[in-house]
């Protein structure tokens, strides 16, 4: 049976879809990107806002309408928090919840009567990794959370923290590795809560994959800043750690911080990007923030916009909130108007260009090691344009002649100018 795997939402889903994918083949089924010719298509729903959620919604109808002859999987955020809702979809003929998303293949199997091809009509070689090319591969190694801010309705979706064992994790990466993946990027819902269930902690997984793996890359996924382990920033001193985190701020004022229920105050976050870049040159910090929470007077948007000044970071997502049903935040007073929150948001994505522009400049003149996507843009005179990502996470653009592939190859190359979003580099 062909497979369509789809997801919305964040790495934590893309990685769930890897881990269905490559149990589908094991059961002797293929996987297809072309929905059209699946029949079986599996949804990975997001909810972490009402637009989120509005748009799982449309994605189940869009997928049923251009082809209802599919069997029809949901699961994912969505799907947990409004389970009869899904189901009651169009087209819909089963709906796994988060809690049971590790036996999704083996109920999708069972209850909808899936026919199995023999075993050896799948290469077993051959994996999916439909996300993110050939070169990388997001390894989820824990979900579920055991804090509740007071915006996030993913910890109510997801349930408490459930860690992978770091010998299934160095196995599931060593496995990749050899099918030709050169980076592993760890993700989770609380990623620095990894082991608190187990009796270990992050820095342990961290140093096991290292030594009991060879992949060139280890990346790491959202990282809330608190509860990083003693030993934490001295990993980075292995090359093969990349020197990039996306550490959430959500705000840089404590007032609207204790409000969302943070644990991470402003001088603690200044604290760990201090020490992270003075371990290592070039470290890039990347962040959320949360414009227009509840509450947030004039002043207190002036401080957490002086604060992320201050600080400066490689690149800021930023999200104007919007109440969700669920969560403490939705009910909390002095609601911020659209208008407000706009020219906030206005501002904010003003200033993450400008501190975006002046990473890029610190690092122009370096020669860093570049991973190259197999993605390129065909030129006029036959080249082709080719991207990819130093250690510290800065997108890069290069020119190779006709015929020749860079794809999923590793080499230094001098950043030598600034591009529209990237940096050029000389090749």
């Amino acid at each position: 049976m062909k497979i369509h795997l789809k997801t919305l939402g964040c790495r934590l889903n893309e990685a769930e879809l890897e881990t269905w994918a490559q149990a589908f083949q094991k059961s002797g089924h293929a996987i297809t990107k072309q929905a059209e010719a699946a029949q079986l298509i599996v949804i990975n729903s997001c909810a972490v806002t009402q637009d989120a959620a509005r748009k799982s919604r449309q994605l189940i109808r869009r997928i049923h309408r251009d082809n209802p002859q599919a069997k029809l999987v949901v699961s994912g955020c969505y799907a947990t928090l409004n389970q009869e809702e899904a189901g009651a979809l169009l087209g819909v003929d089963l709906v796994v919840s988060n809690k049971d998303k590790d036996q999704l293949v083996e109920k999708s199997i069972s209850e909808l009567n899936m026919d199995t091809m023999p075993s050896m009509a799948t290469d077993p070689g051959e994996t999916s990794l439909f996300t993110r090319g050939r070169q990388r591969a997001f390894i989820k190694v824990q979900d579920g959370c055991r804090y509740r801010c007071t915006f996030c309705i993913v910890t109510v979706a997801r349930g408490e923290e459930v860690s992978r064992t770091i010998k299934v994790i160095v196995d599931e990466i060593n496995e990749l590795h050899q099918q030709g993946i050169t980076e592993a990027i760890l993700t989770g819902v609380h990623l620095g809560g990894y082991g608190s269930d187990l009796g270990i902690n992050l820095s342990d997984l961290i140093k096991a994959i290292l030594a009991e793996t060879e992949i060139p890359r280890l990346r790491l996924g959202s990282l809330e800043p608190w509860e990083l382990p003693d030993d934490f920033f001295e990993l980075f001193h292995n090359p093969r750690l990349m020197p990039h985190l996306h550490l959430p701020l959500q705000s840089g004022s404590d007032t609207v911080l204790r409000r969302m229920a943070r644990r991470c105050k402003t001088e603690e976050f200044s604290a760990i990007v201090q020490k992270l870049r003075t371990e290592i040159p070039h470290f890039n910090i990347t962040t959320d923030i949360i414009v227009g929470f509840p509450g947030e007077t004039e002043q207190e948007w002036q401080d957490s916009y002086n604060f992320i000044k201050q600080t400066g970071f490689g690149h800021i997502h930023i999200f104007t909130y919007s109440r969700r049903e669920g969560t403490k935040a939705a009910n909390l007073p002095d609601q911020i108007s659209e208008e407000t929150k706009k020219h906030r948001s206005r501002q904010l994505h003003e200033l993450a260009n400008t501190m975006k522009l002046a990473f890029f400049k610190d690092n122009l003149g370096l020669e860093l090691p570049v991973l190259w996507e197999g993605y390129s843009i065909a030129q006029e005179d036959g080249s082709q344009q080719v991207f990819g990502y130093t250690p510290n996470y800065l997108r890069v653009s290069g020119i190779i002649k006709a015929g020749v592939s860079v794809e999923n190859k590793t080499f230094k190359v001098k950043l030598s100018e600034l591009g529209e979003d990237y940096i050029i580099a000389n090749m």
